[in-house]
Formats: C-alpha cells, sequence, structure tokens
C-alpha cells in the first residue's frame, strides 16, 4: 500500500497504533530500529528522528555520532505479531547527516540510485528472492542446539516435513504485511526450508527480503525454534542460497543475454557482497552451489540457470549468493552489471550445457573460478574499478578491510 504522510497519520489514529518502529539496517543487511510514539510522527517526517550512529557497524565513530532517520510512509505495514489493542507498525527509512546529506553509508539509498540509473539508460530491472534457512530446537534455556527441526528431505510432505505449518503461519503473516509469497517447500537438507517470492521492482524486493528474515525468525522463535540463515549450519549438508531471479525490460531492445553476459562478467569482482562471510566459501562449490563462472538452461550446477519461463516470467537466475548478503547492495551491484553488459552489447557466451559438479579437472579448467574464500573474494573487489565506481569508498572499505 502506498501510503502519504498524512494517510499514515490517520492509520496511526484510526487503528490504535501506540508504537512506530522505524526501520533501517547496517551495512551488511542486519535490520536495526527504533521505536517512536505517535505523538512524534510529525516530528519524524518533517525533520528525522537522531539516533547515535557509532554503535551501528560501519556507521562511523563517537566522533561523528550523530544521523536522522527519515521515514517512508510507503513502506507503512503493521507488525502481525504484536497485540491488536496498541497496534505496532514498521517504516522502513532514509538515512542523513544532520544538514540533511545522504549518509552514504545508507544502502537502501544507493540501490535507489541504481534503480534510477538504471532508469536513464531506459531499463527496468526486476528481482525475485529465493532464500533458505534451517529450523533448529531450542534448549530448555531458549538457546539454539544443534538438533534440526526435521529430518525430511527435498519437497517432503507431513509428517515427515514437521516445518510445513511453520512455513505456512510465515506466508500468512506475510500476506498479512503485503508481501507476496509465490511458494514454499522442504528443502534438500534436514530441518531446511525455502519460500520463493513473485517478481517485483527492485527496492521493494530488497525491502521484502530484508523483512523475510525477521518474519521467520519472529514466527521461528514463537514456535520455539531457531531459523538459522547462515550459508552453512551444517558442515555436511546443503547450504543456504539465496538464489536471485533477474529480468530486465528494456526501451527498443531485447536486453536480456546481455545483461546476463555483463552479470557474468562482474561476478567474480562483486562475490565479496553476494557472499560475505567466510562460511559462503564452504557452501560454494558443492551441494548445488556454483563454483563457477557458467549459465545455462535450466541446469543447477551452473552460476547463472535461465529457468523455463517465457514472456513476462523469464528471468535469470544466480544461484550463488548467499542469505547474508545486503540484497540493496547485492541487486545495485546486479544491476549496474547488467546495465553495462547492456550498454556495451556484450555477447553471452555458449552455455554450459553439462554437470559441473561431476566435470573432470580438463573440463573445469575452461570456465573461470569464482573466488575460493573471503580473502580472495575482497582482494577482487578492491581491485576493482567497476566495484569502486558503483560502490562508495566508505562500504568498499568496510567489506574490504
Amino acid at each position: 500500500m502506498n501510503y502519504s504522510k498524512e494517510e499514515v497519520m490517520q492509520y496511526v489514529a484510526e487503528e490504535d497504533v501506540k508504537f512506530i518502529r522505524l526501520a533501517f539496517c547496517d551495512v551488511f543487511g542486519k535490520q536495526k530500529n527504533i521505536s517512536i510514539m505517535p505523538e512524534e510522527l510529525p516530528r519524524a517526517f518533517e525533520y528525522g528522528i537522531a539516533f547515535d550512529a557509532s554503535a551501528i557497524e560501519g556507521f562511523g565513530d563517537e566522533a561523528r555520532s550523530d544521523l536522522f532517520l527519515h521515514p517512508e510512509p510507503e513502506t507503512l505495514t503493521p507488525l502481525p505479531w504484536r497485540p491488536e489493542h496498541g497496534r505496532v507498525v514498521r517504516m522502513l527509512c532514509n538515512i542523513t547527516y544532520p544538514d540533511g546529506t545522504p549518509f552514504e553509508c545508507d544502502t537502501r539509498s544507493l540501490l535507489k540510485k541504481a534503480v534510477a540509473d538504471a532508469a536513464a539508460q531506459g531499463c527496468a530491472f526486476y528481482f525475485g528472492a529465493e532464500q533458505e534457512f534451517y529450523l533448529f530446537e531450542l534448549d530448555e534455556n531458549m538457546e539454539k542446539t544443534d538438533k534440526p527441526y526435521d529430518e525430511a528431505g527435498y519437497m517432503d510432505i507431513a509428517p515427515a516435513d514437521k516445518g510445513e505449518n511453520i512455513r505456512r503461519e510465515i506466508c500468512l503473516t506475510l500476506e498479512q504485511m503485503g508481501i507476496r509469497p509465490e511458494s514454499s517447500h522442504h528443502e534438500e537438507g534436514p530441518g531446511q526450508n525455502e519460500i520463493d517470492f513473485r517478481y517485483s521492482d527492485a527496492l521493494s524486493a530488497a525491502d521484502n527480503a530484508l523483512t523475510f528474515q525477521t518474519v521467520v525468525r519472529t514466527v521461528a522463535r514463537r514456535n520455539g525454534l531457531y531459523a538459522d540463515f547462515s550459508p552453512k549450519p551444517i558442515a555436511d549438508k546443503p547450504g543456504n542460497g539465496f538464489h536471485i531471479n533477474v529480468s530486465v525490460k528494456a526501451d527498443g531492445v531485447d536486453a536480456f543475454q546481455h545483461m546476463i553476459a555483463g552479470i557474468l562478467g562482474r561476478v567474480a569482482e562483486i562475490t565479496a557482497f553476494l557472499n560475505p562471510t567466510a562460511d559462503s566459501y564452504r557452501r560454494l562449490g558443492r551441494n548445488k552451489a556454483p563454483g563457477y563462472v557458467s549459465w545455462s538452461h535450466e541446469n543447477r550446477s551452473q552460476l547463472i540457470r535461465v529457468p523455463a519461463a517465457v514472456g513476462e516470467y523469464r528471468r535469470a537466475e544466480l544461484r550463488s549468493a548467499d542469505p547474508a548478503a545486503n540484497p540493496y547492495l547485492a541487486f545495485s551491484l546486479l544491476i549496474y552489471a547488467g546495465l553495462e553488459g547492456i550498454r556495451n552489447g556484450a555477447v553471452l557466451p555458449a552455455p554450459a550445457d553439462i554437470n559441473l559438479f561431476k566435470a573432470d579437472a580438463a573440463t573445469l579448467a575452461r570456465f573461470q573460478k569464482l573466488p575460493d574464500g573471503l580473502e580472495a573474494a575482497k582482494a577482487a573487489a578492491a581491485a576493482s574499478a567497476f566495484v569502486k565506481e558503483h560502490i562508495l569508498a566508505p562500504v568498499l572499505a568496510i567489506y574490504c578491510e
């Protein structure tokens, strides 16, 4: 729902809203918030709400710690798990310095700029997110254990799949928040689940990906479980992927193949942002997580898979990213890589119609390898003129330090 400021204030008054959460994320995509009371809402809209940024990772130190949150009314959503009387709502925010200058580490604003730059080139990008997560049991102190919630496998059903009702509750909660899940199922790992979203514009898709993790963790905890989005929760089991479906509409040109070629050409340089933790590289190269720069139709051993679809559903599925990625940064860099490919008429190489997980060394030697560890990924990003052009120096320094 696209509320105006006036409509938000009316909604707050009429729906017995007592707390408004002003939400944002740090440079790594971890959601933060501050709650204000309804009487502070006019001030929030006009001037912003100050907060101490020195305690937020990547946001600076005590010497220059004041930043302001400016809520965006169109992002208003209720939090369905909070009480109906004395309700709680949330709005996502832009971040500025006290003088109104945009804060350079506000990654949501970076995505807005990428979207605007794409529009200036006559392009619009759309994203659909597929995030995987594990459910673990809690102990008597409500701390996570190493015991998965079930031992079911890929697309199993109840009673083996004990996560069915959890996924149902998650999907219904998301719908109450105006977010549209497309499908859900049990994944390959024990206690592993996946919920997919219909494609949407880049900013909405990133907002929804951020919200999704909060909802999953909240619903899981309410059911006595721990939701784990880390890239490799169990050493010898499949890792958690963040499969990103990308499509593009461009004025007067079929840009789809050029977009894919652009992403393939830059993916090694942006891997530090798609896979930002050491655990990320324990996932890549095994259990359907790609290790090489390649593409194909329908083939799940490839970095980019083009699923069987036509018309508006035609998309490229990037399979390397994991849920530790900041979706705002990930989508921004994919837009810029796609734009570069479209602008330059990049030629898509021949598809790799083989199973790279079973290929011999001579075959694999024909393909560029993704960075094999976090340090290698950081080095590739730090040396990339493309990354330096599109990621501001303070954010790049934080990721590559």
